[in-house]
Parts: C-alpha cells; sequence; structure tokens
C-alpha cells in the first residue's frame, strides 16, 4: 500500500473511531426517566402487546387493532424487549442504534462526494446540533422512518444523476428503502420521495429521466416489503384495519389530530432554533441553486428534499416537532457545505449570539424550577401551578450545565473565527454530547417527575394486581403500559361507561388531571389523593349503579 493510501486508511479509521465513540452517549440514560405520553408510550405498549398476545403481524393497543401506524418499528422495540426486558431502555434502543447508522452514513457518503473531511463534518454537524441529537435518545419512530426515506433519496438520486452500470442495484436499493419507510410509518414515506424526485425533474424540465427499466426495478423493490405488511393485515384483519390506516393519514393532513395545529410558520421556527447551530450556517444555502463546485447534484437533491419537507408539513394541519425530522438532515448537509467552503463573519456572530440564548435556556428553566416559590408568582393556571408545586428534588448544580455549554459555545466560536472548522465542529459535538447526557441524567427526569411522574407511578404501584385501571377526561397510553394490562377478554373493560356506573367485579383505579373533578360527583368513587397535576379515585364493586 501506498504511504498516501495507507494514510487515507489511518484518517478514515480515526473518523469512524470518533464517531463511535461520541455515537456511544446515545446509549446512556435512555433508560433514566419514564417514557412520554403519547408517543412513546403508545409506540412501546403496541411492542408490548405483541409480546404479550405472541401475535407479532398485528399492531394492537389496549389488545385491540391499532391502524395508525404499521408494524416494523414494533417489532424492533419487541426485539429490543425481549434482549433487554419491557422498559424505557429498551424502547429507545433501536432508536440509539440507528443513530450510530446515522454518523457513518454521513461520513461515507460525505467522504465519497465531497472528501474525508467534509463527511467528519457533517456527521459531527449532525451530532452537535441539538434536535438532532435528542432525537436518537428517544421511543419515537422518525429516526427509523427517515432513515428509510433519506437512503431511498439518495440512491435514487444515483441513478437519476450517473450512468453507472450499477444503476439496475440502485433502483432496487431505492425501491427497497422507499418500503421500508411505507411499512415503518406510512405512504407519506414515498409520498416523500416523489415530491423530491418530481420537483428535480421538473427544474431539470424532465431531461435525463431514469430508464423504464430502472422504474421496474424500483417497483419491485418497493413491493417486496411493502407486500409483507399489507398480506400480514389482510390475512388478519381483512381491508377494515388497511381503510382505517389510509383515512387516518387523510386526517392528519386535513385537520388537527389531537390538538397538534400549528400555525403555517411553525415548523421553520423550530427548525432554525432547534437545529442551532446547523441552521444558522445553512441559511445561505437554502435559496442558492447555482453552485459552481463539482459533483453537486447531491447538493441538488438534499434541497429539494428540505423545501419539500418543510412545506408538506407547514401545509399540514397537524404539526408536532419531529414530524419535520427528515429537513435536519439535508439541513446539516448543506450547512456542512456552507463550513468547508465559505467564512462569512455574520454567520458566526449569529452563532454567538443563538448561543447565549440557548444558553440562558439551560440555565434559567432548572433554576426557576428548583426556586418554585419565583415562578408561582406569575402562574394562574391552576394545573399548572400543581404541576410546578411537586417536590423535584432539584439540588442546585443543574444550571451549571448551561454555563458549561455557553463555555463551549463561545469556544467553539472563538475557532470558527480562526477558521479552524474541524476542530470547531468537533467540539461543537462533544460539548453537545456531554450536555445531553447530563440533561438526561439530571435535569428531564426532575421535569418528568414533575409532569406525569405521579400519574405514572400510580399505575406502576397498580402493576399485578386484579383490577381495571384507567384515565379519566384526558387521552393516555400510561395506564396500558406501566400498570402492565393484561389480556382482558371481557370487551366491557373497554366500555367507560361500565366502569363509571356498572356492575362490575374488580376495584377500578382512574386518574384524572387536577382541574377535573367530574369524578367527585358520580357515586361509588372514592378520592384516594392529589399528587402533582393529578387526582386519583377508586371504585369498588358492589357500590350503588345507576344502570
Amino acid at each position: 500500500m501506498s504511504r498516501q493510501g495507507s494514510e487515507y486508511k489511518n484518517a478514515t479509521t480515526s473518523g469512524v473511531l470518533l464517531l463511535l465513540g461520541l455515537s456511544m452517549l446515545f446509549f446512556t440514560a435512555l433508560g433514566s426517566f419514564h417514557l412520554f405520553d403519547w408517543d412513546e408510550i403508545n409506540f412501546a405498549e403496541a411492542a408490548r402487546e405483541m409480546i404479550v398476545t405472541g401475535d407479532y403481524l398485528s399492531v394492537q393497543i389496549d389488545y385491540q387493532p391499532f391502524w395508525e401506524k404499521p408494524p416494523l418499528f414494533f417489532w424492533l422495540q419487541a426485539v429490543s424487549m425481549q434482549i433487554f426486558g419491557v422498559g424505557e431502555f429498551a424502547a429507545r434502543f433501536p432508536n440509539a442504534v440507528f443513530g450510530v447508522i446515522y454518523l457513518l452514513t454521513f461520513f461515507y457518503v460525505g467522504r465519497r462526494w465531497h472528501g474525508h473531511r467534509f463527511g467528519l463534518i457533517w456527521a459531527l454537524l449532525y451530532y452537535g446540533s441539538l434536535l438532532p441529537h435528542v432525537y436518537f435518545r428517544t421511543g419515537i419512530i422518525d429516526p427509523v422512518f427517515n432513515y428509510f426515506i433519506l437512503m431511498s433519496v439518495y440512491f435514487t438520486g444515483l441513478v437519476a444523476n450517473g450512468t453507472s452500470s450499477k444503476n439496475g442495484k440502485y433502483a432496487l436499493l431505492a425501491g427497497i428503502f422507499s418500503g421500508l419507510s411505507v411499512i415503518t410509518k406510512g405512504p407519506v414515506g414515498f409520498l416523500i420521495l416523489a415530491l423530491t424526485a418530481g420537483l428535480i425533474f421538473a427544474w431539470q424540465r424532465f431531461r435525463n429521466l431514469p430508464h423504464i427499466k430502472h422504474f421496474l426495478f424500483f417497483l419491485l423493490g418497493m413491493i417486496m416489503p411493502v407486500s409483507i405488511w399489507l398480506g400480514a393485515e389482510y390475512i388478519t384483519h381483512g381491508t377494515e384495519v388497511l381503510a382505517r390506516f389510509i383515512n387516518y393519514q387523510v386526517e392528519l393532513f386535513n385537520q388537527p389530530v389531537a390538538g397538534h395545529g400549528q400555525p403555517f410558520y411553525y415548523h421553520f421556527v423550530v427548525v432554525f432554533l432547534g437545529c442551532f447551530p446547523a441552521s444558522v450556517f445553512v441559511l445561505p444555502r437554502l435559496f442558492n441553486s447555482g453552485e459552481a463546485t463539482t459533483q453537486s447534484w447531491l447538493s441538488s437533491w438534499m434541497r429539494s428534499l428540505f423545501w419539500v419537507v418543510m412545506v408538506l408539513f407547514s401545509l399540514s394541519t397537524t404539526k408536532i416537532v419531529h414530524y419535520s425530522s427528515l429537513a435536519w438532515v439535508p439541513l446539516t448537509y448543506l450547512a456542512a457545505r456552507e463550513l468547508t467552503e465559505r467564512r462569512r463573519s455574520g454567520l458566526q456572530v449569529l452563532y454567538l449570539g443563538l448561543s447565549l440564548l440557548w444558553t440562558a435556556v439551560f440555565v434559567l428553566v432548572p433554576y426557576l424550577l428548583s426556586h418554585k416559590e419565583w415562578v408561582l408568582a406569575y402562574v394562574k393556571d391552576s394545573m399548572t401551578r400543581d404541576i410546578i408545586s411537586t417536590s423535584s428534588g432539584w439540588n442546585g448544580f443543574e444550571p451549571l450545565a448551561g454555563l458549561f455549554f455557553g463555555l463551549g459555545c463561545f469556544m467553539v466560536y472563538r475557532m470558527f473565527r480562526q477558521n479552524n472548522i474541524l476542530s470547531g465542529v468537533a467540539l461543537q459535538a462533544v460539548v453537545t454530547g456531554v450536555l445531553m447526557t447530563y440533561l438526561a441524567l439530571a435535569v428531564i427526569p426532575h421535569i418528568e417527575s414533575m409532569t406525569q411522574g405521579p400519574a405514572i407511578r400510580f399505575y406502576k404501584s397498580l402493576q399485578g394486581q386484579d383490577v381495571y385501571i384507567g384515565s379519566y377526561g384526558h387521552k393516555s397510553y400510561a395506564p396500558y403500559f406501566y400498570s402492565a394490562k393484561p389480556d382482558h377478554s371481557d370487551p366491557r373493560t373497554r366500555d367507560h361507561n361500565w366502569l363509571l356506573h356498572g356492575d362490575i367485579d374488580k376495584p377500578v383505579y382512574l386518574v384524572s388531571r387536577s382541574n377535573n373533578r367530574e369524578l367527585d360527583t358520580i357515586p361509588g368513587f372514592v378520592f384516594l389523593r392529589q399528587e402533582g397535576g393529578f387526582r386519583f379515585y377508586r371504585r369498588d364493586p358492589g357500590m350503588p349503579s345507576i344502570w
């Protein structure tokens, strides 16, 4: 091997080892706090019920068909739970694994098209940005879903922009990844690919379209994974669940689901603030389509993907933070292009300003929550006051994490000013990784304990008891997962009116929010206690019934 080849191999090995070392923080503190309602608990419960029933073909919640999501992510969680046991760590473990896969993918794809240094900067920048980093410490579907879409876009771009003899293979892979995205979260996976490619082809006035045989290869690849899901659903439930699934996907775009309606610009604000620092350096690249650099086809496809995701989910009436999370990938790619090719002092100043904003947040939030008497003086809502009043065990050192973040960002700023980009991005990655690990260990558990902790601890205390458990007046998946609810064959257990007024054969425990006292007026219910933002009630068999 030549000296140049040996140096290149050593640089690659060093880059991979650095990324692997940093990515180990994804696995730290995965089980240090409860899963969050709704999405995390909802998805983990679907996986748990697969294990309880032994039915891995059907997605169920409360042992009833659940038509909102396909099964692939739940299969991954179920495998994880079989290995590590049912719990928070196992529910979040698949996304931590995908965090490693993301970083290595960015490194190798970036290195192929723009050189070793770029690949490392792209991966480090994604890791060091706030929301993208948090992403892999959660138990939501989107990290897995978005990876499959990303790879389908990448391989489609290879086919559309190359004359390689491997185009047939690339088309097949694009189809397989697109199919995997569909059986992870639904047809929006294919829709994003189609809109991204359509925008590129329209910009090129539909010249150089892929050969018809490549469309056929793509179709074949897509059919393979999708047929697994459709076949299993048809055999198990016929067409009923599939029809409900399609209707639900339409509702997500036509009307707010679960109260998640937000203004049109919602995702733009989320991405700009949440994807710091990448969101600062991407700004000049979002509208510049005339780059004179070589091998810029990837930039065009990334820019197209960014705008498709941002516009599509801004038009959707249901807006949740992670819905636009796929846009974080092209955003960090384009920001890495900006950092490696240009030097703009104005962006560096904006970076410093936004870092001060986030430093203030990381310092003030735990400080104010640990001095709740100051906050309570300005809060009027009764339930919010109950939550803030909950004892949370702050030790007073939590704000130091924010100061650490601010100091680290200032050092990064100095490195950027000296044009030491790689070292600056690497330090940003370390600072963000350490900060998020500390928050997961010392801050988020306190916040979670204040907000939903009382209810979850109550549900866990009833595990193994022969009782009926549920929430009242608000929707929650926590009673199922944290009471380890068994598969009741009696359909009346899902009838809220029967639990409230019927001739029950076991004790009923219900949890309402502290600002809802309707259960106080229903005969037979005994108020047990209030803790934080929740009130706990019990009804015993033989109590008066109005039925």
